[in-house]
Order: structure tokens, then C-alpha cells, then sequence
């Protein structure tokens, strides 16, 4: 995963593979960035588990909670069709402060 931290705001690349294996990684380098802004590009993944899924869920209602904005930016086909296969969109893993 690839980080690139700009001013408050911190961008954050997913990898082209989101299985279990990479649950655990994921949820360490997003909670890295606990108390910032955080986009995460998802424009390369190609394969998302319902665990990594479960994660992005959790850091975008933890980031709404915190009073902090977190959003999925660039979501391939692929990642796009992982939250259909789950019943769920796009607006589930943002978070914007009002």
C-alpha cells in the first residue's frame, strides 16, 4: 500500500488484491491515519474480500465518528462490483463532515 500524506489531508492506494491476508494490514495502515482526512484510491483493485470490505466499512464509521472525512476515490469495476455483490454503494464509505 502506498501513502502519500498532503497537508491534513493523507491519500492512501489500496492493492490490486484485498483478501484475508490482507485484512489485517489494511486495518493498521488505515488506523495509521486515525485524526486526518483520508481518501483511499482504489483504482487497482481488482479482488475485494468481505473482510477487507468489512474494514473500509468500520474506518468509514470511525472516521464519521471522530468528525473526520474519509472517502473512496477512483474505484475500479471490480471494487465497485464487490460493494453491489454485498448490497451496498459507494455513499457507504464516506464519511463527510456536515
Amino acid at each position: 500500500m502506498l501513502t502519500e500524506k498532503t497537508g491534513i489531508q493523507a491519500t492512501m492506494a489500496l492493492p490490486p488484491l484485498l483478501d484475508i491476508t490482507a485484512a489485517g494490514p489494511l486495518a493498521g495502515e488505515i488506523l495509521g491515519h486515525r485524526g486526518k482526512d483520508l481518501a483511499v484510491n482504489a483504482a487497482q483493485v481488482q479482488r475485494m474480500g468481505a473482510q477487507c470490505l468489512q474494514v473500509l466499512l468500520s474506518a468509514a464509521a470511525t472516521w464519521l465518528q471522530d468528525g473526520m472525512e474519509f472517502e473512496v476515490t477512483e474505484a475500479s469495476p471490480e471494487f465497485t462490483e464487490a460493494l453491489e455483490t454485498a448490497g451496498l454503494g459507494m455513499n457507504h464509505l464516506s464519511a463527510r463532515n456536515s
